[in-house]
């Protein structure tokens, strides 16, 4: 699983100087962050309502372009897979209240 999203990483990232006229990746970049973003919180909001009254396959394909846009997002932000994996491993052993409770100090 890992592979796959450093491939995909790979692949958002040779997309995002590429054409708009031929590269999603690269229409959506030369919209700016404001447009990712966008987009990112349009595909969250179709992932929970298939979650809540979709099927197993609209979850998962709906869970997929939420993690493709997420990415997107990252790169614009030039925040690589690798920087989020860091902090989920350092969060691994702590209850997520916990870690809520740290975030307000």
């Amino acid at each position: 699983m890992p592979d796959t999203l450093e491939r995909l990483e790979q692949v958002i990232a040779a997309r995002k100087t590429a054409s708009p006229d031929t590269s999603y990746v690269a229409r959506l970049n030369a919209a700016g962050i404001e447009k990712i973003a966008q987009k990112l919180g349009e595909e969250a909001t179709e992932a929970i309502i298939a979650a809540l009254s979709g099927g197993r396959e609209e979850v998962v394909g709906e869970a997929a372009d939420l993690i493709f846009h997420l990415i997107v997002l990252l790169q614009a932000r030039r925040i690589t897979l690798d920087e989020v994996m860091a902090e989920l491993d350092r969060r691994e052993g702590t209850s997520g209240i916990e870690e809520k409770a740290n975030r307000n100090k």
